[in-house]
């Protein structure tokens, strides 16, 4: 299994459009997403920092996304 890809917070949204999410409201740095069939999620907008693999992985898990699939989408 291969490392995750450096992420900015920017470029997930980007895939997450890709998806067919919306963004539905802003609370401070952190935006939330959700998509027709009920899915959402969150992700924090700091722009000097990238998002942690860890962090990245849990969003891939709530949007039932595979790894191999954001890769491609990135």
């Amino acid at each position: 299994m291969t490392k995750l890809p450096v992420v900015k917070s920017r470029d997930l949204e980007k895939v997450l459009f890709k998806l067919g999410f919306n963004k539905v409201r802003q609370k401070g740095s952190h935006a939330f997403y959700r998509h027709n069939d009920g899915r959402y999620t969150v992700i924090p907008h700091h722009p000097s920092r990238d998002l942690s693999p860890i962090l990245v992985l849990k969003i891939l898990k709530e949007i039932n996304l595979e790894r191999e699939e954001f890769e491609r989408l990135i």
